[in-house]
């Protein structure tokens, strides 16, 4: 029974660091769903492992997701491997796209009843929220507690992306670059789309399972420096 289960906690570990869902409602991960969830040594053991690997594993709507943990770097990204799969070359390039994504969190969601607010996003509502985001934050610098390394990177996320074009003549719908607003937004859904976080029609941009899953146990377990900044925590 030991070895079963032991045997069926490696199944289900192999599949999450593979970045497949495991859900009740698909044939190929119900099997395995149903012994996480009803077998205690089979839920101990696989939370186990993936404690050990740096792996939190979340669930959420019949469905178990992996995400590698903070400073992993065999399942995670550096920060040069990120910039090459986003498509940017700089670091407060890649500090930009940082600061869209948490604005497309917060989008979705806020802190306090963990409820979503909206079905989808477009590019345009993501500029606009970056846009008095970042206005608020250069604003209130002198009131809020931050050492100098962290001001200054607000500094320079605020003056990149200030002198950008909201769009360049070049770019289209289908085509992101990182001459404008529009482009950086773009790389940054682009990736996010990879990351099967997200998923868009029609430009409209819709979470997926995944996105849930993680950002409901990112507001329960880390929230942040950037958001207790954004929240005037600091």
């Amino acid at each position: 029974m030991e070895e079963r289960n032991l045997s069926k906690s490696l199944d289900i570990v192999a599949r999450l660091i593979n970045g497949d869902e495991i859900s009740r409602d698909d044939k190929n991960g119900r099997e395995l769903y149903e012994e996480y969830t009803t077998n205690s040594q089979i839920y101990d053991i696989t939370n186990s492992i993936c404690k050990k690997l740096n792996i939190s594993v979340y669930e959420y709507e019949n469905s178990i997701f992996a995400s590698a943990g903070e400073n992993n770097r065999v399942f995670g990204y550096s920060n040069d491997e990120l910039k090459k799969e986003i498509g940017v070359r700089l670091n407060k390039e890649l500090f930009v796209c940082y600061f869209i994504i948490y604005n497309v969190i917060t989008w979705f969601y806020n802190d306090t009843d963990n409820q979503t607010f909206n079905e989808y996003v477009k590019i345009e509502d993501i500029i606009k929220t970056v846009d008095a985001a970042l206005s608020g934050v250069v604003n209130e610098l002198s009131v809020v507690t931050l050492n100098e390394i962290e001001e200054n990177s607000f500094k320079v996320i605020a003056l990149l992306w200030e002198d950008l074009p909201v769009v360049t003549n070049e770019e289209t719908s289908a085509r992101a670059a990182r001459g404008s607003k529009y482009g950086f937004t773009k790389m940054t859904m682009n990736f996010l789309i990879k990351q099967d976080l997200m998923v868009e029609n029609e430009g409209r941009y819709y979470p997926k399972k995944r996105f849930h899953a993680l950002v409901r146990n990112y507001f329960e377990e880390y929230k942040g420096r950037l958001y207790e900044i954004m929240k005037g925590e600091a």
